[in-house]
């Protein structure tokens, strides 16, 4: 009897602030139609839940936070998802795109065994091995200017033999990095 009477008095107050909550959720959503589903929403959960409310003094803030609460979900409800179908995936790791970097890999390698000795050895310290130029000469006991002519014909010839070489179909693109 005293849960019916505690109702009855809930269900009294809280059709006294409808029209501020309607005003409320009208201002939030500026949708009238979504406004009184979000109102309607909220008195339903009030009175659902109104054993959570503590202090009845502070009813109307209770209230707006229930509708609060109903306006999130509602967005959130509403959120665009993605539609698996219409996902563009690139993934660059294919059996394709494997083979095409091996077959590379392999004209390259054997380019660089076609040079001649001291421009290989060159090519691979400065370009594999990221040595500096001044480093390469002191290793090989040649003059830095050595190293840096046999760098530039090795590269010359690398770019004369390897020039039909057509880049891997992912998309993306790889770029050699000179060190000097």
């Amino acid at each position: 009897m005293i849960d019916f009477c505690i109702s009855l008095g809930l269900r009294r107050q809280l059709k006294a602030r409808r029209a501020r909550l309607h005003r409320m959720a009208n201002a939030w959503c500026g949708d009238a139609m979504l406004a009184d589903d979000l109102t309607q929403e909220c008195l339903a959960s009030a009175l659902a839940k109104n054993h959570q409310l503590k202090d009845h003094g502070k009813l109307d803030a209770w209230l707006f936070r229930i509708l609060h609460n109903c306006w999130m979900m509602h967005l959130r409800k509403r959120r665009p998802g993605l539609d698996i179908d219409e996902i563009d995936i690139h993934d660059g790791d294919t059996p394709e795109t494997r083979l095409h970097s091996q077959e590379i890999a392999a004209r390259v390698r054997a380019a660089i065994q076609r040079l001649p000795p001291g421009q290989r050895q060159v090519t691979t310290l400065v370009d594999l091995e990221e040595c500096r130029y001044a480093e390469v000469a002191e290793i090989l006991e040649i003059p830095m200017g050595t190293v840096m002519s046999r760098l530039s014909r090795a590269r010359a010839a690398l770019r004369r033999d390897l020039s039909g070489l057509k880049q891997a179909p992912t998309g993306k693109r790889s770029h050699l990095r000179r060190v000097k």
